[in-house]
């Protein structure tokens, strides 16, 4: 069931415009109600609150898939939390206006998406089809990995989580992102995901030449996932960088990072037709 839910859900997700289709309607709701930003208290309050927010819609979820059984009503109601938990229509909207400007000669309106990218997506100065592929691991391959492993709650847990760090629900007003608690628990869980899906860019693109990258990053503590998984797909596609072409370098690694999908999807595939998953 698992397999069919993800391939209803990725050929649904670019078709699905509508608000309610998206996850940040429900967020946005769902974090008026939860998230006060006049609480005060100590960071051990701040992380039981961030802890609550977060569990309380994965537990339900858990709950709920747990009375429908493994039937017909299972499978819609997790492959309808699948399609939301997908994708980002706000990235998606971003890439053709980036593309659109670019191919008009609009450098500068180019240079100001890409910095407006980077500040919404709570993103370090880094190349546009770097940030996508970046983005296309948070929003789509790595939540493939929790449902393929923990179903419809995992999903959901980990879109959760990349959201609040999108938002940076920090403890303090002040803090920097980068401190944000929910910056250090993705930090441990994309760890090893991570450099699986640095293997799968190595094994679509130039595996040689990206080989070096990802064994000097393999047992790397402290190097963030971003950095690791966006240096491995850089050395893993050919490209020349003209300052005066802004579709060169996203559009050669958003295609890379396509191929890196389908790889994922066909690794999942099989692994769950043949029992192991």
């Amino acid at each position: 069931m698992s397999l069919l839910s993800l391939l209803v859900a990725l050929f649904s997700e670019r078709y699905l415009f509508k608000k309610w289709w998206q996850f940040n309607t429900y967020y946005k709701g769902y974090s008026k109600v939860f998230l006060k930003p006049n609480i005060v208290g100590t960071n051990i309050v701040h992380a039981v609150i961030l802890g609550l927010f977060i569990s309380f819609p994965v537990i339900s979820c858990y709950l709920i898939m747990e009375q429908l059984g493994d039937g017909i009503v299972y499978l819609l109601v997790s492959t309808l939390i699948l399609i939301i938990c997908f994708g980002c229509f706000d990235s998606r909207k971003f890439y053709k206006r980036y593309l659109d400007a670019a191919f008009q000669g609009e450098l500068t309106t180019c240079d100001l998406l890409h910095k407006e990218l980077l500040q919404n997506k709570q993103l370090p100065q880094m190349g546009v089809g770097q940030a996508l592929v970046w983005l296309n691991y948070r929003y789509f391959i790595a939540i493939m990995l929790f449902f393929v492993i923990f179903g419809a709650p995992g999903a959901l847990f980990y879109r959760l989580l990349t959201r609040v760090n999108e938002r940076c629900v920090t403890i303090q007003p002040d803090e920097q992102p980068a401190h944000c608690l929910s910056s250090k628990l993705l930090f441990v869980i994309d760890w090893l995901p991570v450099r699986i899906i640095a293997l799968a860019y190595m094994l679509v693109g130039h595996f040689s030449k990206a080989l070096p990258t990802w064994l000097e990053n393999l047992f790397d503590l402290s190097k963030p996932s971003y950095e690791v998984l966006t240096s491995v797909a850089h050395k893993s596609e050919d490209f020349t960088v003209d300052t005066k072409d802004c579709t060169a370098e996203p559009c050669i690694l958003v295609r890379l990072a396509k191929r890196t999908l389908l790889l994922c999807l066909a690794v999942i595939s099989i692994l769950i037709l043949t029992g192991v998953l």
